[in-house]
């Protein structure tokens, strides 16, 4: 059992843990670590089409090869105006509605995969989870992005080990403009049309824009002009405005001056 003694610690102080599992690396590797420690753990992964099909298939596939508890919810965040007009603390009105979700189907602690380098980071659902008195084991363990990565390297956790990092869907739409199923579903389907494209490990997003779609990797690619015939079409079958393959930046489509906070703070 390779689970750190300062992450044993933090997870052996709850009885119970209902795990918000998104299907990237954090979370996942948090699933695994507490059915080593924990007798009672239950993952909850919420269905929207801010949560690409990879993901979710992924969470199916740990939850079947190794016996999870695994229960599927629907967050309902397209249902709530305040995450669907995009503002710049649009992640708050997220979690809060799968905090919510998570807490009418479970009495037992919920826990995130947030771990210590998502503290400098600009993270509205922080706040929500703290308003879910959420927990965050990795963070009182002292464990940050690297360490979650070696950990599940060393625990033979292949499929994971190598996922870059995969924010949800929303990320990659350009604040301000009004997030919809539509938009959400274009997205999946373009970063699935051309991740076979790419390195494994290489980041990808497809950013909505009020100028156009563009397509950001990193890292860059020496000829990047197969991926320009997929994007084109697809933006082009869409009605959309392509705008081009450029370099990976981290964050792009947050803009935050233009588009204020509607109800809660940022932390």
């Amino acid at each position: 059992m390779n689970v750190p003694r300062p992450l044993i610690e933090a997870l052996s102080r709850h009885q119970r843990l209902a795990i918000a599992v998104s299907g990237g690396i954090d979370s996942m590797l948090l699933a695994h670590m507490a059915h080593d420690v924990l007798d009672e753990v239950a993952i909850l992964h919420a269905l929207s089409p801010a949560v690409p099909r990879e993901a979710t298939a992924r969470v199916r596939r740990h939850a079947e090869c190794f016996g999870w508890a695994l229960h599927l919810i629907d967050a309902q965040e397209l249902r709530d105006p305040d995450y669907t007009k995009n503002p710049a603390n649009r992640c708050y009105f997220c979690k809060s509605n799968l905090y919510g979700r998570i807490a009418a189907a479970t009495d037992a602690t919920i826990a995130s995969g947030t771990n210590c380098d998502d503290l400098n980071d600009v993270r509205p659902g922080l706040h929500a989870a703290a308003e879910r008195q959420v927990v965050h084991p990795f963070v009182e363990a002292g464990i940050d992005k690297a360490a979650i990565y070696t950990l599940a390297a060393e625990r033979g956790l292949a499929d994971i080990a190598a996922l870059p990092a995969q924010p949800c869907l929303a990320s990659r739409i350009e604040t301000g403009i009004a997030v919809s199923a539509d938009i959400l579903h274009f997205i999946d389907a373009m970063e699935r049309a051309l991740r076979p494209h790419l390195p494994p490990q290489a980041d990808l997003r497809c950013r909505v824009t009020k100028g156009g779609v563009a397509i950001e990797i990193a890292p860059f690619l020496d000829d990047p002009s197969a991926l320009y015939g997929v994007a084109a079409a697809l933006c082009a079958a869409h009605a959309k405005p392509f705008l081009g393959v450029r370099p990976y930046r981290r964050g792009s489509a947050f803009l935050r001056a233009s588009a204020p906070a509607l109800a809660s703070p940022l932390p």
